[in-house]
């Protein structure tokens, strides 16, 4: 019996489309004739950190709010991701994007330059009980440009699509005196259909309940069923992504209000959240997260929050708070 951890630490997928490599390469041409920015973190409230200390340079195609500078991953935060202009120059690229099936946070070309080696290091929230996948796809590569993950040294070859559980410990490291190593990394939402495009050796894994899929986002979004604004009052775990009891903790205020389009916004004890439709049962989802936990109105007026691990589930009612005249 497979389990997600027991499961390898990488799979090959085999997409519902071809990669052309020698397009993929052609197009990197289009966005290389400038000095790509050094990898950087950012913290909540836009706070930019230390640029990595290897050369590691980024060129963002999908990023919070759309921004074209920004090389972090992102996740939730007050903007949803969108695409930046230097997708623009890439349209057989955008075109392959548009056909996985599941809704992209991140999207960025990665450069590894030569000589350039890695901290080992784990990226937790990238796991399939969370319903999170980091995909690549490969563009420039040498046999010198290798990614350690969980201890086992791999080299994807252009034209491949790899799904790799970078929850676990690894590193990169690119020992090449002239190739720098390009690759497409896609931080994407499980969904059953993307499940279908794993090996079959993957899928006991997937018919079980510890894995969490995502649901299709629908065509419209319904309508949040209670009068906005909206207070509560929300357990501090719940906007804590590094939490391990989501619905535990203090008590903090929350409102939910509009926001463009249909979206909502959640702002918790000051910090705002960008809340996007999950499937069609009337929850909304943190945009740049899963469903891993949704929030929903209750019959009542209250709030009904729910926490998934894998496709278990948990869930807490919150009343609401009374109106302020």
């Amino acid at each position: 019996m497979t389990t997600t951890t027991a499961a390898a630490e990488a799979a090959q997928l085999t997409p519902a489309f071809d990669l052309d490599a020698d397009r993929l390469a052609d197009e990197l041409a289009a966005v290389t004739s400038h000095t790509w920015n050094v990898q950087r973190t950012h913290t909540f409230g836009g706070q930019v950190g230390h640029p990595a200390p290897i050369d590691w340079r980024v060129l963002p195609l999908r990023s919070l709010g759309g921004d074209a500078d920004r090389t972090d991953p992102g996740g939730p935060g007050p903007q949803p991701f969108a695409p930046t202009r230097w997708l623009e120059h890439l349209p057989y690229l955008a075109r392959l994007l548009d056909q996985v099936p599941a809704p992209l946070n991140a999207v960025r070309l990665m450069a590894l330059g030569p000589g350039a080696v890695s901290a080992a290091h784990c990226d937790p929230k990238y796991r399939l009980d969370r319903g999170l996948t980091r995909l690549h796809i490969p563009i420039v590569t040498t046999p010198d440009a290798v990614l350690v993950l969980d201890g086992v040294e791999h080299c994807w070859q252009p034209g491949t699509l790899w799904y790799g559980d970078f929850s676990r410990e690894h590193l990169v490291r690119n020992t090449s005196d002239a190739v720098t190593r390009v690759h497409v990394v896609i931080d994407a939402l499980l969904t059953a259909e993307l499940a279908g495009w794993f090996p079959a050796s993957w899928q006991e894994l997937f018919a079980r309940g510890e894995v969490l899929f995502n649901r299709p986002a629908p065509a419209a979004a319904s309508a949040w069923s209670a009068a906005l604004p909206y207070d509560a009052l929300l357990p501090s775990g719940f906007a804590d992504f590094d939490a391990a009891a989501p619905l535990d903790g203090s008590l903090l205020p929350a409102r939910l209000d509009r926001a463009d389009g249909d979206g909502l916004a959640l702002t918790v004890a000051g910090r705002s959240f960008a809340l996007v439709a999950a499937g069609d049962g009337g929850e909304w989802r943190f945009s740049g997260w899963s469903e891993q936990r949704t929030l929903a109105p209750s019959p009542d007026g209250g709030l009904l929050l729910r926490v998934r691990r894998g496709r278990a589930l948990a869930d807490r009612h919150v009343p609401a708070e009374p109106r302020t005249p």
